[in-house]
């Protein structure tokens, strides 16, 4: 699945425009390295997001195309919330 979609999948971003122009920007890192929107995440990838004076280090469990608001947590275990 593409990082921008699964960003927007777990809901650890609201929009999947939002995830792209994010990727775009080199504010989403997979593996510590800078990554495209179009990267194929796979479970085990740890992702890192920086938002303004935020960052979020999440690492991917799962990978689903359709998840519910309550299942979305599911998808990811959030290691740092800074």
């Amino acid at each position: 699945m593409r990082l921008d979609k699964y960003l927007k999948v777990s809901r650890l971003m609201k929009r999947r425009t939002v995830a792209n122009e994010a990727c775009d920007a080199g504010r989403i890192l997979v593996n510590s390295k800078p990554a495209r929107a179009s990267y194929d995440v796979k479970p085990g990838d740890v992702i890192e997001i920086t938002l303004g004076a935020r960052s979020v280090r999440a690492r991917v469990l799962g990978v689903d195309e359709y998840a519910t608001k309550a299942g979305a947590s599911s998808l990811y275990e959030i290691l740092s919330d800074e």
